[in-house]
């Protein structure tokens, strides 16, 4: 056998345990593949946190769900959780919640007046009481809002029963002091409800109850989602950080406000984000809750995408290792 033979041979030994090793590869990969797509896949839910126009960071996050292709099945949100959660559970696409909030139509219709007029004009919405009209206590109805929110719905999808997802609303309940949830009826009375902020917005009836904004007993509702069904949470809490700051902070006007507001929402949200399976929290500190501005919408949008980027690699890993557990238990 000469050299250049020799060299042939080798040759095409190789490339015959090239292909050999290929296909061993391939047929793993696709072996692989049908193990994971027989497995049952966890429910997922999201959790959506409210803080008012921080909350657009919502959007942000459905965003990088749906192009990474991670399903949700569930939705549970509180205030502005519960305004976005319930348009996506009805089957408005995420450009057209964004461009709500880019314009900002959701927002607007929120805050009827300015806060300031409605607090200089408080002495007449008194004057009713002297002849016996007694409406529940603060400054807004919420009715502009409720009928606006109304009108963004699809016509056969504006009772929570016809959502194309499960959804609820959370809701503080004033007469008890304890979370309601409303997982049935009117989405819009829910979503006004939900976002009762206590003396800035009225009190909302349902089936007898009294009920306020879900933020004072339960801002990020993860424990809804698990009594929901759902396997694995996401929890999205969108208020601002609670970070020490030095004393003289609180000489600025409103400073001693917005702190009591951190310090609040943190405290009520941990013990949530501690059963939540994975904790997407987007950067919103800056973006005053009631504001109307298009340019804080869309930075808390783009704060809500890069939040999720970021957690993507997580919520894989956490999700492979549920859907194993899942496949331990059957």
């Amino acid at each position: 056998m000469n050299h250049r033979q020799a060299t042939l041979i080798r040759m095409l030994l190789s490339a015959s345990c090239s292909f050999v090793l290929f296909m061993q590869f391939q047929h793993s990969a696709i072996a692989a593949d049908q193990i994971s797509e027989s497995l049952p896949r966890p429910k997922i839910a999201l959790a959506l946190g409210g803080g008012g126009t921080r909350g657009a960071a919502h959007i942000g996050v459905l965003r990088v769900l749906e192009r990474e292709g991670i399903h949700v099945d569930m939705i549970t949100g509180t205030s502005i959780g519960a305004i976005i959660g319930g348009l996506y559970c009805a089957g408005l696409s995420v450009d057209e919640i964004e461009e709500k909030f880019r314009k900002p139509y959701i927002m607007k219709s929120y805050m009827t007046v300015p806060i300031y007029v409605s607090v200089a004009a408080r002495p007449l919405f008194l004057m009713p009481r002297l002849v016996g009209w007694r409406p529940y206590d603060g400054f807004y109805f919420g009715n502009r809002f409720r009928n606006n929110y109304r009108r963004c719905l699809p016509k056969d999808r504006r009772n929570i029963e016809d959502l194309k997802l499960p959804f609820t609303a959370m809701t503080t309940n004033l007469s008890d002091g304890e979370p309601y949830p409303i997982d049935h009826g009117d989405l819009a009375r829910a979503a006004q409800a939900s976002s009762a902020i206590p003396v800035l917005r009225r009190p909302v009836s349902f089936e007898g109850e009294v009920l306020v904004d879900g933020c004072v007993v339960m801002n990020v509702p993860v424990d809804e989602a698990h009594k929901m069904g759902a396997d694995f949470v996401i929890a999205v809490p969108v208020n601002e950080r609670l970070e020490k700051v030095p004393g003289k902070t609180f000489r600025r006007v409103g400073s001693v406000a917005r702190r009591i507001e951190q310090v609040f929402l943190a405290r009520i949200d941990a013990p949530q984000l501690e059963r939540a399976d994975v904790v997407v929290h987007p950067l919103t500190d800056g973006i005053v809750v009631t504001s109307i501005s298009s340019k804080d919408a869309i930075r808390a949008i783009q704060s809500g995408e890069e939040a999720m980027v970021l957690a993507l690699p997580m919520i894989r890993q956490k999700l492979a290792e549920v859907q194993s557990r899942m496949q331990g238990e059957n």
